[in-house]
């Protein structure tokens, strides 16, 4: 088997236990409506990508049923590992560069000003290059690509805050890896990310 893999994390939308940190702002229902309309947008630009990209979705919270049952049985739906954020990327990245021995590309649901063409642009870039890395504005990144596994990128990280993006670059320079930047772009996390919402999800902010 030889596919390139695109890798989304997400969370079922169970109201109050996602998008925790906007549910002070806007409340538990609106919270968890706006993690299922982020990851119905992202699905949606990976059905337009190469189909010899092999997309799977690992997921936090529910199960299998209730992910099928939400986002239709056509997706490969895996539950994320056990640890850190850090852990549960490289486990992914490295189950399925083991089955493939081609480039994984992972990203969450949160940036979505994310394009197909960014998309496109990563996996391309992925070809001449060990790590593919997408900021954002928060300081974190919304995708990481990796030629090969490269366990040393995601240990004794910070996650979540402003200095995961650059300490990431650091070791990458550290270790000589090649390295090809997306541009800048916003995730939604936080209240005042709110503004970056599609039009399609700020609806219901209005509800």
């Amino acid at each position: 088997m030889s596919e390139k893999t695109l890798i989304i994390f997400t969370r079922y939308p169970e109201k109050g236990k996602t998008k925790t940190r906007l549910i002070p702002a806007i409340g538990a229902e609106k919270a968890a409506k706006i993690q299922k309309l982020m990851t119905e947008n992202t699905l949606k630009k990976a059905e337009k990508l190469d189909p010899n990209i092999r997309v799977k979705i690992y997921y936090a919270g529910g199960n299998q049923t209730l992910m099928e049952e939400w986002l239709g049985d056509k997706w490969e739906f895996i539950p994320q590992a056990e640890g850190d954020l850090g852990e549960r990327m490289f486990s992914a990245i490295e189950s399925n560069f083991n089955i493939t021995g081609m480039p994984v590309i992972v990203i969450g649901i949160d940036c979505q000003s994310l394009t197909v063409d960014f998309l496109e642009k990563a996996f391309l870039a992925m070809d001449n290059h060990d790590l593919v890395i997408g900021e954002a504005k928060d300081g974190g990144y919304y995708l990481i690509g990796l030629k090969e596994p490269v366990k040393y990128l995601f240990k004794n990280m910070k996650w979540g805050t402003n200095t995961v993006y650059q300490d990431t670059l650091n070791i990458a320079k550290n270790y000589n890896l090649s390295i090809f930047n997306l541009p800048i772009l916003a995730d939604i996390d936080r209240p005042e990310d709110l503004v970056n919402l599609p039009e399609n999800i700020e609806n219901i902010l209005r509800m």
